[in-house]
């Protein structure tokens, strides 16, 4: 495999201060030249980017966090999926580690040559695998020196998209595995704030439980609690071509997203070592 030779790094990182590591793992837009030639016009768009979530949350880096961002598209390697492929989602529809498809189920590689188990591999260890190294360990150093960190992965979706969930999707989807990945006192302080946010709905493990991060590095028992945050792109930004960012809109939730932040860190402090 030659096509990852000349990517850029697979991530951008910023160490903070605080007990708080904040991951966007479907950030990222890059896609290496000789990969873009084989996908569809459509694909070529990488619409399925959790887009501009850097300037989303460009207010947590005062809060202190340690902010973790993918380079890469999640066309190249999904960095919230199993190193394995396996399903988070059993029964239900989902896109895999190296995806083939669209979230409007259509193809990315136009000529239908999809990537064999050696290219998923060479991916994996190219992007997946440093993404993975630096945020495991971010959480241990977070952990051994406050004694306790938080995980928080930020994403957001389209607010419409008939093949994972029916209707609108709530505003701000707080996903912790369920309860598996963090104290449920934390998780019911951050539920009882997405539900009073004024023109915003929320919910608590609905249909978006958090992905393998969450699963994987949340441990409260360890001390590390780890949230999903998924987020309408209705609530920021245009959730059609271009996608742009509009600042106008995004200054309405953004105080929201903080209030979520703080909740996170006060809890942590109150966690840390004494």
């Amino acid at each position: 495999m030659t096509i990852m030779t000349t990517t850029p790094a697979p991530f951008t990182f910023h160490q903070g201060t605080q007990p708080l590591l904040i991951s966007m793992p479907h950030a990222g837009t890059y896609v290496p030249p000789a990969l873009v030639a084989r996908f569809t016009e459509e694909a070529r768009h990488v619409p399925d980017t959790d887009w501009h979530m850097e300037r989303l949350y460009a207010f947590a880096k005062d809060l202190g966090a340690s902010i973790l961002v993918a380079t890469h598209s999640r066309y190249v390697v999904d960095l919230n999926r199993p190193p394995d492929g396996a399903s988070l989602y059993p029964g239900q529809s989902v896109t895999g580690l190296c995806p083939v498809d669209t979230f409007d189920d259509t193809p990315i590689y136009a000529q239908g040559d999809v990537p064999g188990d050696a290219e998923v591999a060479a991916r994996r260890d190219a992007v997946w695998a440093p993404y993975h190294a630096q945020l495991r360990a971010e959480l241990d150093r977070i952990r051994a020196q406050h004694g306790v960190a938080v995980l928080w992965d930020a994403h957001s979706i389209r607010s419409v998209l008939p093949r994972f969930f029916e209707g609108k999707l709530p505003d701000l989807n707080l996903g912790t595995a369920d309860g598996a990945s963090c104290d449920l006192a934390l998780a019911q302080e951050l539920l009882g704030i997405a539900q009073s946010a004024p023109g915003y709905t929320g919910v608590l493990n609905g249909r978006f439980k958090g992905g393998h991060i969450t699963r994987h590095y949340g441990q409260p028992a360890q001390n590390i609690h780890a949230v999903q945050l998924e987020m309408t792109q209705c609530s920021y930004m245009q959730e059609a071509l271009p996608f742009d960012y509009l600042p106008e809109v995004a200054a309405g939730v953004q105080p929201h997203l903080q209030r979520l932040l703080q909740a996170a860190l006060v809890f942590a402090r109150a966690h840390a070592r004494g």
